[in-house]
């Protein structure tokens, strides 16, 4: 049973976002959120709140196993844009957008028959 946590109005790009996002689809929620903490960009700090968020959901309404949580989508939308100007010479102006992002994260249980096939296919060598 998936259960999802958004954040709207973040007020950094979503190009931005979308790198450290990126990192996290896919991973176990121990990892991503590993992953968030030893990152330097800004909205990894944005994206970890928004994961804890998401891990509390399932827990508090579908009392799902947290070690057994993964990310299953984190998608990353363009929020509203404030348009300033700034002034430059000869009395012109330049735009300056100001870029915001909605982000959502969905959270799933894995299932023990996906978590199998996974393991075995980490186990493999390659033939030389």
């Amino acid at each position: 049973m998936e259960t999802r946590a958004s954040i709207r109005h973040v007020r950094i790009a979503p190009q931005k976002v979308r790198l450290v996002v990126d990192m996290i689809r896919g991973k176990g929620v121990e990892e991503a959120i590993g992953i968030l903490e030893f990152n330097q960009r800004r909205a990894s700090k944005v994206i970890a709140k928004t994961l804890k968020s998401a891990i509390a959901n399932a827990e508090a309404t579908q009392n799902l196993d947290v070690d057994a949580l993964y990310v299953k989508t984190v998608y990353v939308d363009a929020g509203v844009t404030q348009k300033r100007s700034l002034p430059r010479a000869h009395g012109r102006a330049t735009k300056i957008f100001k870029r915001s992002s909605h982000v959502t994260i969905v959270v799933d249980e894995r299932q023990g028959k996906n978590e199998s096939v996974a393991a075995a296919g980490k186990g493999r060598r390659r033939a030389s």
